[in-house]
């Protein structure tokens, strides 16, 4: 098995392989299109595949590029398991269901950025609008310094930032920029004020493909926080022990949690997995993360940073532009063979272990 085959260098291409992989197997495709097109004028589609019965009482959801650019992880291993006969018969012989949900944000994806085309973070995006959304100050103190009016920053930014930084630390930049913001339509993790398409065409899915199953496991697919190539099993539920106590029984003991700051990500808001509770509130439901690491987090959020500016201004120079896309694509994908058979091992380790728990 060539794992390097699995991963693509564009979202078309990705795509391609998915769709190849799913007539291979002899699996229909439900696809989603998007209203806009792609980077080079593609068709953009969240594509759903379902291997197992209607009727199944137990479904493992598999899912790639909530955050877009991310979707080149995430895709790979989605190929990469739907050309695994031992282990789709494992899952048959389970009676579990598997399905696969390719490119929830494929605007992302096609454009190399982490966002929806409204500019939104898929995964802070899941509220009751109608109710106040929350707040977050720290985002607030920093939006300008984050999105400065001109790239590179200013010795001056760069100073500020570096203050915030020495008098809170790290954490607390992190919990400031990552957590989720909804003031700031042009920054950074912002949550949106209304549910986004991918939010939309998401639940239409899982009305759909969830509301059978007495049991749901979930493994969402993310890149970009931990050390360069390990996957961090994040606990991807509610703060409810009994469902850490089930995720640590299946995934093991060293799935972390946002809850009791085990976690390399801080407290967030918006959570997409919250849907699984909504749109299937009959079914046992447990979750992952699976987020494999890329680079330093103060060199991903840099690259966003610079990601966000040049969305904010598309008068830069065009040489300018590219570099920084490249970047964006580099900060969250490491295209290398060793990275990319680092993150199949574990996540074939990791969809293994999520049939033994629905079958147990």
């Amino acid at each position: 098995m060539n794992t390097e085959t699995f991963f693509a260098q564009t979202y078309a291409e990705a795509r391609g392989k998915f769709l190849a992989a799913a007539e291979a197997a002899e699996l229909d495709v439900e696809t989603h299109a998007h209203p806009l097109l792609g980077r080079d004028g593609e068709t953009l589609a969240m594509d759903v595949v379902r291997d197992g019965p209607a009727d199944a009482s137990r479904l493992l959801i598999v899912s790639s590029a909530c955050h877009g650019v991310e979707g080149f992880c995430g895709s790979g291993i989605q190929v990469g398991l739907l050309g695994d006969a031992a282990w789709r018969a494992s899952a048959h012989d389970a009676g579990v269901a598997v399905l696969y949900l390719h490119a929830l944000n494929p605007y992302g994806f096609s454009w190399w950025r982490r966002t929806t085309h409204e500019n939104v973070d898929l995964n802070r995006n899941f509220h009751d609008f109608s109710r106040p959304l929350p707040a977050n100050p720290g985002y607030d103190e920093l939006a300008g310094l984050l999105v400065p009016p001109t790239w590179p920053p200013s010795p001056e930014v760069v100073m500020r930032i570096g203050q915030f930084v020495q008098q809170r630390g790290m954490e607390a930049l992190q919990a400031a920029v990552s957590g989720g913001q909804y003031e700031h339509p042009e920054g950074l993790f912002y949550g949106g004020r209304n549910p986004t398409w991918s939010h939309v065409t998401l639940r239409h899915v899982l009305q759909q493909h969830g509301r059978r199953a007495a049991r749901l496991g979930w493994i969402d697919l993310h890149t970009g926080l931990g050390p360069m190539g390990v996957g961090e099993r994040i606990f991807a539920c509610h703060d409810d022990a009994a469902a850490l106590a089930r995720a640590r029984a299946w995934w093991g003991d060293g799935v972390t949690s946002i809850y009791d700051g085990s976690s390399s990500s801080a407290m967030l808001t918006g959570l997409m997995w919250n849907v699984a509770y909504e749109e299937c509130p009959q079914a046992e439901y447990t979750g992952i993360a699976l987020e494999y690491g890329t680079l330093p987090i103060m060199q991903m959020i840099e690259a966003l940073r610079a990601d966000q500016w040049v969305e904010n201004h598309p008068e830069a120079p065009a040489e300018q532009q590219a570099q920084i896309k490249r970047q964006t694509r580099d900060a969250f994908y490491i295209d290398t063979p060793e990275w990319k058979q680092q993150v199949w091992d574990q996540a074939h380790d990791a969809a293994g272990a999520a049939v033994r728990g629905l079958a147990g």
